[in-house]
């Protein structure tokens, strides 16, 4: 009943204030099967793209984070062709920094920024991290084709 209420409020919010750049709507009125929208921040290889994402909502939430992956592929170190996403927050402690006073704005938010600065230390595509550090003229390049290919309207 909690995580209905709370859920409730949180897409709420996300309607009314959402952050920018950013668009997250019920699933075909399924309240834990969720879409979100990023569009790819200015001055970033994803720069005027839209990349949709799927949110599914565990039963425990907010004690257990929603499994978030990137439906769009993106050109990316810490996400994956599955569209899995390398991020902290995403986890339960001790691996990860999860706690139940996040939401599903702060995530969308945490992944935005991912895709703004990504973070080749802590990689799951190992040879996008390291074309990341050591070309990055190629791998923003890459990751721009990957943008227009993809994630273009």
């Amino acid at each position: 009943m909690q995580r209905a209420s709370r859920l409730k409020r949180e897409l709420s919010l996300l309607t009314t204030e959402p952050p920018p750049g950013i668009t997250c709507w019920q699933n075909e009125n399924q309240l834990d099967d969720l879409r979100a929208q990023i569009l790819g921040g200015a001055d970033t290889p994803y720069e005027k793209g839209i990349f949709n994402l799927e949110i599914v909502v565990p039963e425990r939430y907010p004690f257990e984070p929603p499994k978030i992956r990137f439906l769009t592929p993106i050109y990316h170190p810490n996400i994956d062709s599955a569209g899995r996403i390398c991020l902290d927050v995403l986890k339960l402690p001790p691996k990860g920094a999860w706690r139940p006073s996040l939401n599903i704005s702060t995530l969308l938010t945490s992944i935005q920024l991912l895709m703004a600065e990504p973070n080749p230390d802590d990689p799951l595509m190992a040879d996008i991290s390291s074309e990341y550090k050591y070309n990055k003229q190629l791998f923003l390049l890459n990751a721009k084709e990957w943008t227009e290919k993809y994630a273009s309207q």
